[in-house]
C-alpha cells in the first residue's frame, strides 16, 4: 500500500467553513474577516474586548538542533493540539507564517505534515493573507522616505555613510546582500552602499510580532533608528515621518489569521520571524488572543531550543508578560543517529549505539530548558524505520536526565497518535509546577547578556568581540538601551557557530561579527559567525520542482 504524501493528504481534506472554526472559540461571525471560505482574520475590536478574561495554559513546542534527518516540530505542534482536543480539552495552536524564501529554497512548506497539518496548505505557504507583503511594503516605504529626505535637502543632517536601515524582500537572494543604490546621476539621489535582508529578519516583522495593538505598533515603528548624523546622533522613523503611513499598510496584517487543522481544530497562523536571525516566535497578539479563548494553547518557536526556545523565554515572554506551563521537546530516533555519526543514507538500519551517542544533543536541550524553571517532556516523533530498541534507548536516556519521553505517531495517525502526550502535557500544565524565570535580568550589561547565552545555553568557553563591537554596546547602554534583551543570530544546526559541529560540543568560542540595535522591537541583535540575514538559494533550489499539474494544482511544495 502506497503512503500518501503531505500534499495529497492536505488536498483531500474536507475543510469546514472558517465561521465554524471561529465558533469553537466563541468568535462571532461578524468579527471574522474572511479571506475566501477557509481562512479569516480576527477583528481588533473583538480582541480588545478579551482583556479581562483569564488566560489558558501555555505550552511551548521546541526541538533539538535540526538535521537532514528531520525532527517535525510543527507537525508535533499540530498533532499535540489535535490530541488535546481529542481527549476533551479545548485547545488552539499558534504557529508562524511561511516565508517564500525557504519554500522555494530548501526547507519546503511550513504547515506540518501527514495527518497533523494545518490547511489550506498551499495558501498558507504561498502569499496566505498578504501579511508578509504588507511588512515588506511598510519596511521599504521607510527606505524610500529616508533616501527621499536626503535628496530634498537632508534637513535632519543624516550622514549618508551612516544609514543603517537596509531594504528587504521575502526571497533568498544572495546577490542583494550588499548593493550600491542611487547610481545614475543627480536625479537619482546620493549614491551610497546599502543592502537587503530577507523580510523575516526585518525589524518591522519583529515589531508586528511583539506589538499588542495598533497604537503600540505605531509607537514602536516610530522608535526605529534608521540613521545617524555626523555627530552620531540617532535619527528615528518618527523623525522621517513614516510611522503613520507604515501603520496604515500594516493595519490588516496586524490582525491574527485563523485557519484549521485537518481535524477541524482552530489554528492561529500569524507572523514569521526566523529564529536563526530574528526572534523566531509567532505574534504576541495571536498568542494572547488564543490564551483568552482556549484552555490550552500550543505554540512553537523556530529551530532548536538553543535559538527559538531561548528567544521565546528571554524576549517574547519577557516583553508580553507570558510564562509557559510546560515545554515539549521534539526529537527523532533518526536525528539521534545522525548526531551519533550515522550518514543519512544509513539511517534506516538499526543502530542503538549511534542513538545513544547522539542523545547528548537532546540532553543539553533538556538541561537548558529546565534552567528556565519549566518542566520538559520529550516527544519522540515516530518514523516507520524506528525499532523498539532504538526508541527505548531514547526513553532510557531521557529518564536519566530527569524527564520522560513519549512516543508519538501523529504523522500517520493524527490525534490518536498523540493522546498519551496530550494527557501528560495537560497534567503537567494543570499542576502549576512551572517556575518560569528568564535567564538574565534586564539590568545586566549587554555584553554580559551575550556571554550568558553563549556560556549557559551554547556551553561555549568565551565570546569573541573586537573593541568596536564592545564600544558600540557600551554606547547603547549610555543612550538608555542597556535594559534590552539580546537576540542572537546564529546557525541553527549546532550549539556552536560551526554548522558542521553536531552533538553537544564544548570548548568552542562564539565570535560576534556585528551588533544591530532594534529600538522599536526592543532588542539588540548579535550576529555571530557566518550567519547571513539574507540567505542564499541552495545548488538545487526547491523552486525547480514546484509547478502546476494538468488539473491546475500545485505540485512539489512539500
Amino acid at each position: 500500500m502506497s503512503v500518501k504524501s503531505d500534499i495529497e493528504i492536505a488536498r483531500e481534506a474536507k475543510k469546514r467553513p472558517i465561521q465554524e472554526i471561529g465558533a469553537k472559540l466563541g468568535i462571532p461571525e461578524k468579527h471574522l474577516l474572511p479571506y475566501g471560505h477557509e481562512k479569516a482574520k480576527v477583528g481588533q475590536a473583538f480582541i480588545s474586548g478579551l482583556k479581562d478574561r483569564a488566560n489558558g495554559k501555555l505550552i511551548l513546542v521546541t526541538a533539538i538542533n535540526p538535521t537532514p534527518a528531520g525532527e517535525g516540530k510543527t507537525t508535533t505542534t499540530v498533532g499535540l493540539g489535535d490530541g488535546l482536543n481529542a481527549i476533551g480539552k479545548q485547545a488552539a495552536i499558534c504557529i508562524r507564517e511561511a516565508s517564500l524564501g525557504p519554500c522555494f529554497g530548501m526547507k519546503g512548506g511550513a504547515a506540518g505534515g501527514g495527518y497533523a497539518q494545518v490547511v489550506p496548505m498551499e495558501a498558507m505557504n504561498l502569499h496566505f493573507t498578504g501579511d508578509f507583503h504588507a511588512i515588506t511594503s511598510a519596511h521599504n516605504l521607510l527606505s524610500a522616505m529616508i533616501d527621499n529626505h536626503i535628496y530634498w535637502g537632508n534637513e535632519l543632517g543624516i550622514d549618508e555613510r551612516r544609514v543603517v536601515w537596509r531594504r528587504v524582500m521575502d526571497m533568498n537572494d544572495r546577490a542583494l546582500r550588499d548593493v550600491v543604490v542611487s547610481l545614475g546621476g543627480v536625479a537619482n539621489g546620493f549614491p551610497r552602499q546599502g543592502g537587503f535582508d530577507i523580510t523575516v529578519a526585518s525589524e518591522v516583522m519583529a515589531i508586528l510580532c511583539l506589538s499588542t495593538d495598533l497604537a503600540d505598533l505605531e509607537d514602536r515603528l516610530g522608535r526605529i533608528i534608521v540613521a545617524y548624523t555626523r555627530e552620531r546622533e540617532p535619527i528615528t522613523c518618527a523623525q522621517i515621518g513614516a510611522a503613520g503611513a507604515m501603520t496604515v499598510l500594516l493595519k490588516d496584517a496586524m490582525q491574527p489569521n485563523l485557519v484549521q487543522t485537518l481535524e477541524h481544530n482552530p489554528a492561529f497562523v500569524h507572523g514569521g520571524p526566523f529564529a536563526n536571525i530574528a526572534h523566531g516566535c509567532n505574534s504576541v497578539i495571536a498568542t494572547t488572543t488564543a490564551l483568552k479563548l482556549a484552555d490550552y494553547v500550543v505554540t512553537e518557536a523556530g529551530f532548536g531550543a538553543d535559538l527559538g526556545a531561548e528567544k521565546f523565554m528571554n524576549i517574547k515572554c519577557r516583553k508580553a508578560g507570558l510564562a509557559p506551563d510546560c515545554v515539549v521537546l521534539v526529537a527523532t530516533v533518526r536525528a539521534m543517529k545522525m548526531n551519533g555519526g550515522v550518514a543519512k543514507a544509513d539511517l534506516g538500519a538499526e543502530n542503538v549505539a549511534a542513538v545513544q551517542a547522539g542523545c547528548p544533543n537532546l540532553g543539553r536541550h533538556i538541561q537548558n530548558v529546565k534552567s528556565f524553571g519549566v518542566p520538559v517532556v520529550v516527544a519522540i516523533n515516530h518514523f516507520v524505520s524506528d525499532t523498539d530498541a532504538e526508541v527505548q534507548a531514547v526513553k532510557d536516556y531521557v529518564a536519566e536526565m530527569g524527564s520522560e519521553a513519549i512516543l508519538c505517531k501523529h504523522w500517520a495517525e493524527g490525534s490518536k497518535g498523540t493522546e498519551a502526550l496530550a494527557t501528560r502535557v495537560a497534567e503537567i500544565a494543570d499542576s502549576g509546577t512551572s517556575q518560569f524565570a528568564p535567564l538574565y535580568a534586564d539590568e545586566m550589561g549587554l555584553f554580559e547578556k551575550i556571554e550568558t547565552i553563549a556560556t549557559r545555553i551554547y556551553h561555549a568557553d568565551e565570546v569573541l568581540a573586537d573593541k568596536k563591537i564592545r564600544d558600540q554596546l557600551r554606547a547603547w547602554e549610555a543612550a538608555g538601551f542597556g535594559h534590552l534583551p539580546v537576540c542572537m543570530a546564529k546557525t541553527q544546526y549546532s550549539f556552536s557557530t560551526d554548522p558542521n559541529l553536531r552533538g553537544a560540543p564544548t570548548g568552542h568560542s562564539v565570535p560576534v561579527r556585528e551588533v544591530r540595535l532594534s529600538a522599536g522591537a526592543g532588542f539588540i541583535v548579535a550576529i555571530c559567525g557566518e550567519i547571513m540575514t539574507m540567505p542564499g538559494l541552495p545548488r538545487t533550489p526547491a523552486a525547480q520542482s514546484i509547478g502546476l499539474n494538468e488539473a491546475g494544482d500545485v505540485e512539489g511544495l512539500f
